[in-house]
């Protein structure tokens, strides 16, 4: 899809809106790059994964992504020369211990769960190399002592050279004659050793070393020559432990080089699964669902709403409960639908809602519909909406409008779905519709899938004459003379202007001149549309009728299969619990885990043979005593 048709579409709203249900970098990072596809095997697959996901969170929760991190750049750098510091390390290690959470919760999951096992199973448990790597760095990030007995060794012999150092001063700060001569009665630091701020008038009365001086010059910070010899010594450690710390690093980030391969396919697999658990976020709180992919161009939406007047209706408090559905087709009895009626009366969002929700088809995100919703797969999208009027080029909005639809017509084919908004606007209105029939002739003749919208009179008729044409209206209330926002297909909608100026109180006389003036062709187009729309109306009710009734036997369906599938895991487990118990001796005292959700730990105690168990005609009573855990060597 071009980026027009998306920036049209407002699909980056929708990339957002997902990537804000992602737990992690790695998915708002995939959530944002979504781009529709065209494969409907892929997509389908991408569906699969949403409903099995769905399933695994009422069954077994939601993925644990806690702690997940995008740590690829930092298992990258791990190869190089400078490798990782303690800090990248410590981050690494944060997210390779959610490995092992992700891991745990895949062991949970049902083996029908294909599809979400097939993504977690890609993901490996490298919760013992996060170990190796705590036990030498801190949540801070902080190399530990116990990293090695080297590096041990050297802080212990550093913090004994301190304490000496301290005693040492201790015994020099106790005597008078030296307090007379400091600034202050207490040590000081100057880089890495530790001074007396002596006053300059007093120079060379303490015998050590002179690092440096005050800003003003009174102030001498010696080192005295006691403490010279241990405060070398801790600058020689210091580097020893620097150089340590260094090799203990250079292991570790050389051992997360070795696992690089598996741990950025762990990295791959963690965001698809952040993705596809966003995806049941975004569906659960939109209400949406996953449409079936339809495979001969049908597209059937029930009850479809459009995402981002949902999201812009939930911000001011009302939860999206003021979007108005609207049910639309297209590509079963009809595959060009001319939509008619007033402004601001829901012709352009009806327009972009079955472009983006196209979109999200082909991206595998649920779509804010009613179930039984079919959505075919799109080779491209061409949308011309809004007002197109460029100032450096010097168009019009009818030229641009015109340039768009041409070069959508240059670009169009029988995979094509195109959108055209207010087709023949912005010009002579005989002229306009004179060029909006040829535009429609040709979206004819190229076979392509398209709905368009138009203030013009003169195009309702085309539905009447091809068979492959239907027409549509936006309501329009008489009585309160706003929009309803419903959609009614097969009925060609109108301006209500003469309805609106007669409840506005225009005298009866002027609205009788006014009808007298509509030509003879419009007089006959409200005579047909008039004769054909109660039996439109009917045929279209008895088609949502027979729609619903195959969706509810569907329905039906599906939920009878999940109650068999779970009739079959009970039946198995009963079996594997029989099959057990025929192992146990008569006499034996065992413990039992019952085969339930519960794991209820009980103890039997068998006494002898009352009950047939086996083929072979093994009787046994069981006695429940008690329901405390046995040890876990017997459990």
């Amino acid at each position: 899809m071009d980026k027009h048709t998306l920036d049209k579409l407002q699909f980056s709203h929708i990339r957002s809106s997902l990537a804000d249900c992602c737990a992690s970098t790695l998915g708002k990072t995939l959530a944002r790059r979504l781009q529709p596809a065209r494969q409907p095997h892929s997509i389908s697959a991408w569906f699969e994964q949403v409903r099995q996901m769905d399933r695994a969170f009422d069954e077994v929760g939601v993925p644990p992504m806690g702690g997940v991190h995008d740590i690829r750049a930092h298992v990258r750098d791990a190869g190089t020369a400078a490798g990782l510091d303690a800090h990248e390390l410590c981050r690494v290690s944060e997210t390779l211990a959610a490995t092992s959470n992700v891991s745990r919760w895949r062991a949970s999951l049902p083996e029908q769960l294909e599809e979400v096992l097939a993504i977690s199973e890609r993901v490996g448990d490298f919760g013992p190399l996060s170990l190796q790597i705590n036990k030498a760095i801190d949540e801070r990030g902080h190399v530990r002592d116990e990293a090695s007995s080297k590096l041990l060794s050297i802080r212990r012999s550093i913090d004994r050279l301190h304490d000496e150092i301290r005693k040492t001063y201790a015994q020099i700060l106790k005597r008078p004659h030296i307090l007379r001569m400091l600034q202050f009665p207490n040590t000081t630091m100057r880089g890495t050793r530790t001074v007396l701020p002596l006053k300059t008038e007093y120079r060379g009365r303490i015998k050590g070393i002179i690092h440096s001086s005050s800003d003003s010059g009174s102030t001498l910070f010696v080192e005295p020559s006691e403490v010279v010899e241990a405060n070398n010594s801790i600058v020689s450690l210091r580097e020893s432990e620097r150089k340590e710390i260094a090799r203990i690093l250079g292991q570790l980030s050389f051992t997360v080089h070795e696992n690089e391969t598996g741990i950025l396919q762990t990295m791959d697999a963690l965001g698809v699964l952040d993705l596809v658990a966003a995806k049941v976020h975004y569906m659960r709180k939109r209400k949406a669902v996953c449409p079936d992919i339809s495979e001969d161009r049908v597209l059937l939406l029930n009850q479809a709403r459009h995402p981002v007047l949902i999201d812009l209706a939930a911000e001011s408090g009302d939860d999206g409960k003021k979007v108005v559905p609207i049910d639309v087709r297209l590509g079963d009895d009809f595959d060009l639908l001319i939509i008619t009626g007033p402004n601001t009366g829901g012709k352009t969002v009806t327009l972009k809602t079955i472009g983006l929700l196209a979109l999200m088809t082909q991206c595998g995100i649920p779509i804010p519909a009613g179930a039984g919703s079919r959505v075919p797969i799109y080779g491209d999208i061409h949308i011309d909406v809004g007002d197109e009027q460029s100032i450096e080029q010097s168009l019009s909005t009818f030229s641009s409008h015109l340039s768009n639809i041409l070069l959508t017509l240059r670009k169009a084919n029988a995979d094509s779905l195109v959108l055209l908004d207010e087709l023949g606007s912005g010009t002579d209105p005989d002229e306009g519709a004179a060029i909006g029939r040829a535009i429609i002739d040709e979206l004819r003749r190229l076979s392509c899938s398209a709905v368009v919208t138009t203030h013009l009179s003169a195009l309702k008729s085309v539905a009447f004459t091809n068979e492959r044409i239907d027409n549509a209206s936006v309501e329009f209330d008489a009585k309160t003379l706003c929009p309803t926002f419903h959609l009614r297909i097969g009925e060609p909608g109108n301006s209500n202007a003469l309805i609106i100026a007669q409840r506005l109180g225009m005298p009866r006389k002027m609205i009788k001149r006014a009808r007298s003036y509509l030509s003879k062709r419009s007089k006959a187009i409200n005579k047909v549309i008039a004769a054909t729309l109660d039996s439109r109306r009917k045929a279209e009710r008895a088609r949502l009728e027979a729609n619903q009734s195959m969706l509810e036997a569907e329905q039906r369906r599906v939920h009878y299969a999940h109650e068999l599938e779970k009739l079959e895991t009970e039946r198995k487990t009963q079996y594997e619990w029989y099959e057990w118990v025929n192992t146990i001796r008569p006499g034996q005292e065992v413990f039992l885990r019952k085969f339930d959700r519960s794991a209820k730990v009980v103890r039997v105690q068998l006494h002898r043979q009352t009950a047939l168990l086996t083929a072979g005609s093994v009787e046994m009573e069981v006695h429940l005593n008690e329901l405390s855990p046995p040890p876990a060597e017997q459990e």
